[in-house]
């Protein structure tokens, strides 16, 4: 790890990001004990409490975890693509806002990333994928259900199109596509949509995934795509009017 000696507002910052470079170059593998505080707090030159709040962020981060008792400290955390998700799409919710990311942007990233997964789910999708995209067709179709929920079931049934690649890098690089990009694109769009039209496209599309046909779902994917562009545009458009 390399030795901190730039005096910054934030040395706690510093020292984590120093030991999530060790980590990331495999310098600290899984597993690995990390110092202990106090030989941190020397090697770094601060005191035992910035060590401690450096070791809290990479906590929080699921890249160490700490164990107590005699042979207990700081390890080197084996990271999934679970504890990562989180993380994914709150990044890309932070990009989306604070970057001004205009509607039709993300709206072609999105569906773009979505349709070069489908050909794999299409291959590869197994029985609780494919019984998932059912059960939330089903609870799209229940009257009284709130925008709020349709919402909700909307992401999850698209979370299972992009798990059904059975990838779990796709997953991880599709998580901020789908639960970031989506629910800000429902937001935008489910005043105008019919809902009736999206239930169809997603029966469409679970049709193409049951029989294991990408061109079907693909197919399906472009229609909605280019359904949900045209209510992006009628909302902007309704707008600059207001």
């Amino acid at each position: 790890m390399k030795k901190t000696t730039e005096k910054t507002t934030d040395l706690s910052a510093q020292i984590a990001n120093s030991i999530r470079e060790a980590i990331v170059s495999g310098d600290l593998i899984v597993d690995a004990r990390l110092p202990s505080e106090a030989e941190l707090s020397e090697q770094f030159s601060v005191s035992r409490s910035t060590v401690r709040e450096a070791l809290k962020r990479l906590a929080a981060q699921s890249l160490i975890r700490t164990q107590r008792g005699a042979t207990g400290g700081a390890f080197v955390n084996r990271l999934s693509y679970e504890d990562a998700y989180s993380q994914q799409v709150t990044t890309s919710t932070l990009l989306l806002s604070m970057n001004a990311i205009s509607f039709e942007i993300a709206c072609e990233a999105r569906f773009s990333l979505e349709r070069a997964c489908a050909p794999l789910s299409a291959q590869r999708r197994n029985a609780d994928q494919l019984a998932t995209m059912r059960a939330e067709i089903f609870r799209q179709q229940q009257s009284g259900l709130t925008d709020e929920a349709f919402c909700a079931s909307d992401v999850a049934f698209h979370r299972a199109l992009v798990d059904g690649a059975g990838n779990p890098v796709l997953s991880y690089q599709l998580a901020g596509a789908v639960e970031a990009m989506q629910p800000l694109m429902n937001m935008i769009t489910f005043t105008a949509r019919s809902r009736e039209r999206i239930v169809a496209l997603h029966i469409a599309i679970a049709d193409g995934i049951e029989a294991r046909s990408a061109s079907a779902a693909d197919s399906a994917l472009i229609e909605l795509a280019n359904y949900t562009a045209e209510l992006g545009r009628h909302r902007a458009e309704h707008s600059q009017k207001g």
